[in-house]
């Protein structure tokens, strides 16, 4: 399919009330407001398309730019390309379940994540403590350095009150995914989930609200869930 077939089909697709909320959560136009489940048709037929994902995402339409992240091949993105890819990522649902889901895919996941977390910039800042999440909720134990993770979860405790809200939101949900999903530090993680206690965050264009760690993880000790690991990070 060509870009502009692809691009009308979106437009057709789009739904007024799905517009508003991703509107809601920051979305800014070009954006039609499409569900993720009329965008899997489309995905079934296109398949993966790293060409075609490039040119979707290059539109700044914020449909587009999900299907492009859905079509991806990730490990033919170079660091370069990752780069590029965080810079349009204006706001965090582009950011957090586009960019870093599709990094999450690669094996330069850590050092670009490692990067992004250091460079100083909200978005961008949030999108690696994300891809962390993501690699830890599917990624073997034996895969991440025990070392490195609990040297993060002190970062997370000491400096979280500091930082600009969507990193405040992906480190709550870094304490969180250490304790559900790695093994080796889930008592670590519950305990400076409770000293970190709630923090206050915003969603979107909406008022703040506090969230805890906490909760999550002892929600899913109580399921029976803590090393719980996804089979894929895209579903």
């Amino acid at each position: 399919m060509e870009l502009n077939e692809i691009m009308e089909e979106l437009k057709s697709l789009g739904k007024e009330r799905t517009k508003k909320m991703y509107v809601g959560n920051g979305a800014q136009e070009p954006v039609f407001g499409v569900t993720i489940s009329d965008m899997t048709p489309i995905f079934k037929r296109i398949k993966y398309n790293q060409p075609l994902a490039e040119q979707l995402y290059s539109t700044g339409n914020y449909d587009a730019m999900y299907l492009a992240g859905m079509i991806a091949e990730p490990k033919k993105m170079t660091e370069e390309d990752f780069d590029r890819w965080i810079k349009d990522a204006y706001f965090y649902m582009v950011s957090d379940f586009i960019v870093s889901v599709t990094l999450a895919e690669t094996e330069i996941a850590f050092t670009v994540a490692d990067k992004w977390i250091d460079s100083g910039e909200e978005l961008v800042m949030s999108a690696g403590w994300c891809c962390y999440n993501w690699l830890l909720g599917t990624r073997k134990d034996v895969e991440f350095d025990k070392d490195k993770l609990f040297a993060m979860l002190n970062r997370v405790r000491d400096t979280i009150r500091n930082q600009p809200n969507r990193t405040r939101h992906a480190m709550i949900e870094f304490i969180t995914a250490v304790g559900i999903s790695y093994l080796p530090l889930h008592e670590e993680a519950l305990r400076i989930a409770k000293e970190v206690g709630s923090v206050d965050v915003a969603k979107g264009l909406s008022q703040s609200q506090a969230i805890t760690a906490v909760d999550y993880i002892q929600n899913a000790a109580d399921k029976g869930k803590i090393g719980f690991k996804r089979k894929h990070v895209r579903c």
